[in-house]
């Protein structure tokens, strides 16, 4: 822009205007003024205005429009080089059902009330510890008796057996101490398997909710009596379409989505619960969800529901356009953004946002059954997306599986592609999430490295992964941060970290509420962090003859900035991962 002076646009200095002839002063009244003729020269000099102007509008279009300064972008590049990678990595995934499941950082007070409350509530109920059959009735039991008759649940004794077990115990058990708390209904996978299997439903039609306090049902569920219709509807008289579009759809109820609760994988069952696992579980799912919405209604009846309607909003209805937000605003951009846990939905969406127009999405061959998947965001501007070759993500697997072991890894965990930019350089990048406890972590980094090693062509590796890492880890069953730092020391990589990672330095901040069915998980106020997952989990690897870090950031607002000691996600930022960012410079090392 700054060679674009007035005498290179007009190839001598700006042309001053000319002065046109005076009117002859001795020509009659009301006869039309004679137009002089507009001598060559003059012609010449409007022409070179207005290819000017047009140069001008054209570079002014380059400078400020996505495509036009891509396009400047990329012709730089293919020319001088780039003296710098820009990368990200973010594990997107949050809350998927229930949005109070995790504390979060609000504005509103109330919402800090609210969850204050329901602790105290189940934490020191005192005279609140009423029994069960004074939240979930007798006639209410009944009522539910009745309809798991209707759909023959009682053909071998089911709901006999369940009705003793109500009469016997469960009526009389108080519903703090002897149910919610109860360890063993835990262990037996009573409250939280139907939760499970019917709390947020993806069907043929869209996403159906049970009536709950602990998911985004949209319907009143102000009082009990109001609550348990809809939750008799919902269970028992509502059929769905389920499948992936509506050619494959079939028809199902509800009720028939309930699966048998195996002793074979909790033995805290016994033998006699096994055989009547499906009518037990809806009878302690029912009591769970009743007390639950006489907790909220006892501590915040007049406010919680709008709180949970706004968190909704923002965290799960509309968290894909809150995430793709920040992406295509703040990370603009990045030249590789590494993700991980996204659904396929965010996929879809992705590729049509004209705002990530720059961007190639890069996915697995084959997505996963849980729908969390590893993706890459390509620029255009930077790399050949012709190029982009996915076999690398085959190979990975095939060296997982020579390593022997078995790992915790799922399909649509890694992806892993060959691509050049468009100076021909070749790269290997790979994008991984982790498992719960970290463990698939070293082995899955070993095999990425193991490919690395055997390409015919040498790449420069990049590789973004939420590691799942632990600051104090369990020998055997975490991964520990600094044992992942000497794996990879040990692969001749480093990180935007360092070769030694400050095992401080948190990219995780999130703590369970007890508003959710594991109760033994659930932290206090004043327990965010020592019961919280507060570790670091998030890092990008490189071979450091390749690249060096010039500078890494991390980011748990959406605007390149990061709030130590503030729990999220927030209504601003979906994400319990915070965004891990870093400018590469060219190695110095060879």
């Amino acid at each position: 822009f700054q060679t674009l002076t007035p005498a290179r646009l007009w190839g001598t200095h700006p042309p001053m205007p000319t002065k046109r002839a005076a009117t002859s002063p001795t020509r009659r009244m009301g006869s039309p003024a004679i137009r002089p003729s507009v001598p060559n020269e003059e012609k010449l000099r409007q022409a070179k205005y207005v290819v000017g102007g047009f140069g001008l509008v054209i570079v002014l279009w380059m400078i400020l429009s996505p495509l036009g300064s891509g396009r400047m972008t990329a012709m730089r590049y293919k020319r001088y080089g780039k003296p710098d990678l820009s990368v990200a990595s973010w594990n997107i995934a949050a809350i998927n059902n229930n949005p109070f499941e995790y504390w979060i950082t609000h504005s509103d007070a109330a919402y800090n009330q609210l969850m204050t409350d329901v602790q105290n509530f189940i934490n020191s109920p005192s005279d609140k510890d009423v029994a069960v059959n004074t939240v979930f009735t007798d006639t209410m039991f009944a009522e539910l008796a009745a309809d798991m008759k209707r759909v023959g649940w009682d053909k071998t004794g089911g709901v006999a057996a369940t009705e003793a077990l109500w009469k016997k115990e469960f009526r009389v058990r108080k519903i703090i101490a002897e149910f919610m708390k109860d360890a063993t209904l835990g262990d037996k996978r009573l409250a939280s398997m139907p939760d499970r299997t019917t709390n947020t439903i993806l069907t043929a039609d869209g996403v159906v909710y049970r009536p709950t306090v602990i998911n985004c049902y949209q319907g009143d569920l102000g009082t009990i009596r109001k609550w348990w219709e809809q939750w008799r509807r919902f269970i028992f008289s509502t059929t769905i379409k389920m499948g992936s579009n509506e050619a494959s759809a079939s028809n199902k109820e509800i009720s028939s989505l309930l699966i048998p609760i195996k002793r074979a994988k909790y033995p805290a069952l016994s033998k006699e619960e096994e055989e009547i696992s499906i009518p037990l579980q809806t009878m302690a799912g029912a009591i769970f969800d009743a007390i639950l919405v006489h907790i909220v209604n006892t501590v915040a009846q007049t406010r919680w529901q709008g709180l949970r309607k706004e968190m909704c909003e923002a965290l799960n209805l509309k968290k894909t356009e809150h995430t793709l937000g920040i992406i295509s605003t703040t990370y603009a951009d990045t030249d590789i953004f590494f993700l991980q846990e996204v659904a396929k939905e965010f996929i879809t969406t992705a590729r049509k946002e004209p705002r990530l127009a720059q961007f190639e999405v890069v996915v697995p061959t084959e997505l996963g059954k849980r729908d969390q998947n590893s993706v890459i965001f390509l620029n255009r501007n930077i790399f050949n997306a012709a190029t982009v070759d996915t076999s690398p993500t085959e190979a990975v697997w095939d060296a997982l599986k020579s390593a022997g072991g078995k790992v915790p890894v799922a399909t649509g965990d890694i992806v892993a592609i060959s691509v050049a930019d468009h100076r021909g350089v070749l790269h290997l990048l790979a994008s991984f999430h982790g498992d719960t406890n970290g463990l698939a972590t070293i082995p899955v980094m070993r095999a990425v490295a193991t490919v690395h090693r055997n390409m015919a062509l040498p790449h420069k590796l990049v590789f973004g992964l939420d590691a799942n890492t632990y600051e104090k880890a369990t020998p055997g069953k975490t991964q520990d941060v600094l044992e992942f730092a000497a794996a990879y020391r040990r692969e001749l990589y480093t990180s935007v970290w360092g070769d030694v990672p400050n095992p401080k330095n948190y990219t995780t901040f999130n703590a369970r509420t007890y508003l959710q069915p594991q109760l033994n998980k659930a932290a206090r106020k004043d327990e965010l962090t020592s019961k919280g997952d507060v570790n670091p989990k998030d890092f990008i690897l490189f071979s450091p003859t390749d690249y060096s870090v010039q500078r890494t950031w991390k980011d748990n607002t959406g605007h390149r900035k990061y709030v130590e000691g503030m729990v999220f996600p927030t209504l601003d930022f979906p994400s319990d991962h915070g965004v891990l960012s870093a400018v590469l410079s060219k190695s110095s090392l060879k």
